[in-house]
């Protein structure tokens, strides 16, 4: 099974200004719908709290700190998942994840909550595809397939 961790993040890595921010100056929602329509998205708790509106046709799955990342995944009768954060979810999927979404903005917090919680290993990453978000601004994701993360 796929593994797909997908974010938005600003330049300087950060997915959010603190862990109970509306996220509003994202501009990839529209395709963050499409692309997890029909299939599982686990994010955290503060995550789900934070949503606007609920994600209609997908099974939110709500990750504890206590949850076991594997026991999760192996629930999961779908051919992908996709992991949504916060930066303390993305952390416990990382040595799960398959590939990775990232929407880069063109922003800078300077402080708030990273991709990963902590430092990881660099992975070894395959750029497979690139799409357009919003042409005015400049902004894709860049869609990679993870070779080695352990």
């Amino acid at each position: 099974m796929d593994v797909i961790l997908i974010a938005a993040v600003t330049h300087d890595g950060f997915i959010a200004r603190h862990s109970n921010e509306i996220i509003t100056w994202s501009k990839d929602l529209h395709l963050f719908k499409k692309q997890t329509f029909g299939y599982p998205v686990i994010m955290g708790s503060n995550t789900f709290n934070c949503l606007e509106s609920e994600l209609d046709n997908r099974e939110v799955i709500v990750f504890h700190r206590n949850n076991k990342p594997k026991e999760v995944i192996e629930k999961i009768n779908s051919k992908k998942c996709f992991v949504a954060g916060g930066g303390i979810t993305n952390k416990k999927f990382y040595s799960h994840l398959t590939h990775l979404y990232i929407t880069p903005h063109p922003l800078i917090f300077g402080s708030g909550i990273k991709l990963f919680q902590d430092n990881i290993k660099e992975p070894t990453l395959l750029l497979e595809n690139v799409i357009v978000v919003d042409k005015e601004e400049y902004i894709f994701q860049y869609q990679y397939k993870i070779l080695e993360n352990n």
